[in-house]
């Protein structure tokens, strides 16, 4: 501990390169998908930027901190994001796929689409739980250079802790990114995460099984969500997205804390009557199901 950490992450960046089948000069890493982020905002939405109106609630953040200009673009009545809206925008453009807090997730080929009707703007997607049953764009950037994927190691890998993101793109813009980081921080990994980083990337068997694991929780759970009146979402995510006709939202996150259990309502007029809700171990899941059910259905 002692010595500086490798600036470059040479070991970490090879071995995700070679996980995501590129070439490690399209890699670079950043202390969280987060920092990743506002280096793109910070530098790489020159015309301003576009993103749906329900998504991350960091895109609207890092936009007023860097004084870049926001264009903001409803998603559809059924939590869609239409890629027809985003056409000839001039500016760049981020989203999360899948969504959040929706958990919907667009195609590979609808995000080609995005990228083709918008040949001179970057186009970023924030793959932070892609590994949970979506389609990665990684495999569109040999034919798009306008294309940037960023993810992270926080969810899927279950590293949040240690702070480890990463953005896939041209090798041009991957150069452009490192330049903020130099100036900015060249140690922004310290040893111990570089170590688990390259660490984790060693098996990737057991990295599969616990993303399908959280998967076919998460179908489960969906499933007798449903049959006891809950609307879900179509979730692609390690969460699920919850709404019921009778119950307010805000209403059944309480009678859940007071159960003990935690899950997230957002107060916003679109999303009020909806609840995010993670995906835990199957006893965690039945045990909110059955209360959730004891709610609703009296």
């Amino acid at each position: 501990m002692r010595l500086y950490p490798d600036p470059t992450a040479s070991a970490v960046i090879e071995a995700l390169a070679q996980t995501l089948g590129v070439r490690p000069g399209q890699v670079t890493l950043g202390n969280g998908s987060d920092e990743i982020l506002a280096f793109c905002f910070q530098a790489l939405c020159p015309n301003g930027v576009a993103f749906p109106d329900i998504s991350y609630g960091f895109y609207p953040v890092y936009a007023q901190l860097y004084q870049v200009d926001i264009h903001t673009i409803p998603l559809r009545d059924d939590f869609t994001l239409a890629v027809e809206d985003y056409a000839g925008l001039g500016r760049t453009i981020v989203f999360a796929n899948p969504n959040a807090p929706t958990g919907l997730a667009l195609s590979r080929a609808q995000i080609a689409t995005m990228l083709e009707t918008n040949p001179g703007s970057l186009v970023i997607v924030d793959e932070a739980y892609i590994d949970f049953g979506a389609e990665s764009a990684i495999p569109l950037l040999e034919q798009y250079d306008n294309l940037m994927v960023v993810g992270t190691f926080s969810k899927s890998r279950a590293m949040a802790g240690a702070r480890l993101g990463y953005a896939v793109a041209s090798e041009a813009l991957i150069a452009d990114l490192n330049l903020i980081k130099y100036s900015f921080n060249p140690y922004n990994l310290n040893r111990m995460t570089l170590a688990a980083g390259a660490a984790v990337l060693e098996d990737a068997s057991y990295f599969e099984a616990c993303a399908q694991k959280i998967i076919n929780t998460r179908i489960i759970a969906k499933d007798k969500l449903e049959k006891s009146g809950y609307y879900c979402t179509d979730s692609m995510a390690n969460f699920i997205f919850v709404s019921h006709p009778e119950y307010e939202a805000e209403v059944l996150q309480g009678r859940l804390r007071a159960e003990g259990i935690l899950v997230r309502w957002f107060n916003q007029s679109r999303i009020k009557n909806w609840l995010r809700i993670t995906i835990g171990t199957e006893t965690q899941m039945d045990e909110l199901v059955k209360i959730m059910d004891s709610i609703t259905n009296k």
